[in-house]
Formats: structure tokens, sequence, C-alpha cells
């Protein structure tokens, strides 16, 4: 139970950390490459590659982590396509990996910023 509270306080500041830093909106990033870093995955660091074209993310890449195979990689594969689809870091967490979800939108969010 604690874990469950845990994981909706995590969810729930990250999700006012990313809304207050403005991340959502289209077309507003210099074209480029950008790396980001979160230190809050399941075990550890995680690190992003994001690239910016047309003033929009085109590609979104964890270059590097140490998350569980099967349970936090499931986020390592389905978040990105999530962000390019919606051009934003506003997308759902995936079930189960709720912590590397919220790792991987906090490291595309500060690769992001030093898109602006």
């Amino acid at each position: 139970m604690k874990k469950f509270f845990r994981t909706i306080v995590i969810t729930m500041a990250t999700a006012a950390m990313l809304a207050s830093t403005g991340c959502a909106s289209k077309g507003a990033f210099k074209d480029g490459t950008y790396e980001g870093v979160s230190m809050k995955g399941m075990h550890g660091e995680l690190k992003v590659e994001v690239k910016v074209a047309g003033g929009k993310i085109s590609s979104v890449s964890v270059t590097s982590h140490n998350e569980t195979a099967g349970i936090g990689t499931a986020a390592i594969d389905q978040i990105p396509a999530k962000i390019i689809e919606k051009q934003s870091v506003e997308v759902d967490a995936i079930s189960g990996a709720t912590i590397t979800s919220v790792a991987i939108l906090e490291a595309v969010s500060g690769a992001l910023d030093k898109a602006k």
C-alpha cells in the first residue's frame, strides 16, 4: 500500500513539474539533438536523447538505463512513441512501470528545456 501511495505522489509531483515547464507547446523547439537525464529511474540514472527537426520532436531514445527487463523496459518501449505522437511530455504512464515512465518524462522534459 505504501508503494502505491508513493507512486501516486511521484506521478502527481512530476505532472505538476512538467506542466509548469511549458513543454507541451508544439513547434516551439530549436532543431538539434539534446540529452536529458533523470536520477529517478527505478534503479537510478536514466538518459535520453531527443531530436528536434522543423521545431517538432522527431525522435526520442532512451540511451542509458538500469531498469528491470520486462517491467521498466515496457515504458522504455512505449513512452517515446507517445511523446512523438502527442508532441508533448503530457502522456500517461505505463501501468506497472510508473517510476520508469516518470523518469523518462522528466529526462525528456530536461532535454526539451535545452531546445527552447
